[in-house]
This record gives structure tokens, C-alpha cells and sequence, in this order.
């Protein structure tokens, strides 16, 4: 079950730990029918600065170096086990995070927004940009990475983490998505289970998105969603551009797919005080493991 609120100061205060130097404990997530899962959660975090960023709470919490507590304290609601920045902050942020969730810390540098990969389970490999032939000019300047993981009792799991190329015209992120299909084309060919995390600045009615599908990928918000799964804004949200999609036999066991439009994620826009932890939504996805 996902760690509360008071279980999290909880477990500080057992410890004999401030807040500020608790760890999280790693457990094994299992549904309420008790079947074991795989929770997986993709978020642009806005550098972490809150938005919006003049808001006065989120100041303060800048001002009082708050922010590492609390966006582990509100991913820890949802007992994660692999989470994925797009929009990094700087890595001793992200790896205050990582440490506080009791979780590996990997960065992916790419070009001007780094991305993150944090996971309790046991991570053999992490590549920055893993293209065929290196990075092509012009592409990535976000970030793209690939991780390989081991769920318990499992065959390994390839995680792919991404950030693509913003704007209207989707000429760039058409070329992205090609260098990609072209980089797994070894994994998808030999069935493995892999998943891609992150900030596709794409809709679900683009070409962009139809590359995807037509690549075998399965967008688990369209599988087992409700809605429509807007992602952006955290205030009132009006473009689905965050995904989790899955392909190999991980597709096959998808039980929860939605944003998590709730809690310190979602803002209120009738109080010009407060702020959501981003700009965005995370896109949580559960699968089962047995």
C-alpha cells in the first residue's frame, strides 16, 4: 500500500532522523489482492521549482530548501518503483530525492534540460542517448536515456526515459522518434519487455503518436485509462502529452494507467499563493508481475 503522510514522519521519527535525513523504506508493492506489481511513475518536474515559480509558498519552500522533501514525500504516497524526470534540476536535488525514497539515482545529461531515472530496483545498465551511431545534430536536446532493470523474479526491463522536442511543427520530434525506433529495433525484434517514460510533447490524435503504435508500442492510459488523462497544466489541465507506453509482454499486464491530478501535484487556481510541485502531471502505470 502506498506510505501516508503520517507513516512517512513516522518511520522519521522511529529512526531517531530528522525529516530532512529520513530514507524511505524499500518494500515490495502488492496490490490489494495482494498480486505483486511493477508502479512506474513519469513527470516533468519544471527544474523542481514549483510553479507557478513566483508563487509566494513556492518561494518559500525554495527559500527553505524544501523542495528534495517534498517531492518524495508526495511520490512517496504512490509507492514507486521507477520514477523518471524530464527537466531536472541540478543532480544534488535530484539525488536528495532519490536517497529519501531509498532509490538508485541515474542521470541522463543529453542537452539543456537533464533527465533523471530513480529506481529501487536494481539498475545493470544506464546509456545517455543510446542512438545508433551516436547523437544526430539538432536531436535530443531534451534528453533521451536507457536503463536496464531487474523486477524481482523477472526477466530484466529496459526503461526508457525521454524528453522530446517542443513546438507546434513535429518535424524534430518525427526524426527523434525515428532515431529511437531505429536504436530498439534489436529489443522489439526480440520481444523484450520495455517501457518509455516522459515528456513526449506529442498528442494522442499526431503522426507522432501513430509511430509509436504502428511500432508495436501500447499507450496504457488509452489501454486502461478513464477520461481523457490530461497532463498539462497542473492547474487545469488541457493537453495529454506525458505517456508510459509498454510493448513485449510487460503490455500485456497494465492495471492502472492514469495522471495523478491530485494532492501537491494539482494547484489551485483560486489561491494566488499556492503551487503545484510542476507545470505538468505525473503519469503513474501499474503492471503485475506474477
Amino acid at each position: 500500500m502506498p506510505l501516508s503522510r503520517r507513516q512517512f514522519c513516522l518511520s522519521s521519527c522511529a529512526a531517531g532522523l530528522s525529516l530532512a535525513g529520513a530514507t524511505l523504506p524499500v518494500t515490495s508493492a502488492r496490490g490489494d489482492d495482494g498480486q505483486r506489481q511493477l508502479r512506474v511513475i513519469a513527470y516533468n518536474v519544471l527544474q523542481c521549482s514549483g510553479w507557478p515559480k513566483n508563487a509566494p509558498l513556492a518561494q518559500q519552500a525554495r527559500g527553505r530548501s524544501q523542495m528534495a522533501r517534498r517531492y518524495a514525500l508526495e511520490l512517496a504516497l504512490y509507492d514507486p518503483d521507477i520514477v523518471t524526470f524530464s527537466e531536472s534540476p541540478g543532480p544534488e536535488l535530484t539525488r536528495e530525492i532519490a536517497r529519501l525514497l531509498g532509490m538508485e539515482h541515474h542521470r541522463f545529461e543529453g542537452g539543456s534540460f537533464p533527465g533523471t531515472l530513480m529506481s529501487r530496483l536494481k539498475v545493470t545498465e544506464a546509456r545517455d542517448t543510446p542512438d545508433v551511431g551516436g547523437r544526430p545534430a539538432g536531436l535530443f536536446t531534451r534528453h533521451w536515456g536507457r536503463a536496464v532493470v531487474e523486477p524481482p523474479g523477472g526477466e530484466p526491463l529496459i526503461v526508457h526515459s525521454a524528453h522530446l522536442f517542443p513546438v507546434a511543427d513535429p518535424t524534430v520530434r518525427l526524426r527523434e522518434i525515428d532515431a529511437m525506433l531505429a536504436s530498439m529495433q534489436a529489443d522489439l525484434e526480440a520481444g523484450r519487455s520495455l517501457l518509455l517514460l516522459g515528456d513526449l510533447n506529442h498528442g494522442p490524435d499526431s503522426e507522432e503518436y501513430k509511430r509509436w503504435i504502428a511500432a508495436g508500442w501500447v499507450d496504457t492510459f488509452a489501454q486502461v485509462g478513464e477520461g481523457q488523462g490530461l497532463t498539462f497544466l497542473s492547474d487545469v489541465p488541457e493537453y495529454r502529452i506525458d505517456y508510459v507506453l509498454a510493448t513485449g509482454p510487460i503490455a500485456g499486464r497494465i492495471r492502472e494507467s492514469r495522471p495523478l491530478f491530485e494532492g501537491a501535484f494539482r494547484r489551485d487556481s483560486t489561491d494566488e499563493r499556492s503551487f503545484a510541485l510542476s507545470d505538468h502531471l505525473p503519469q503513474l502505470a501499474v503492471f503485475d508481475l506474477e
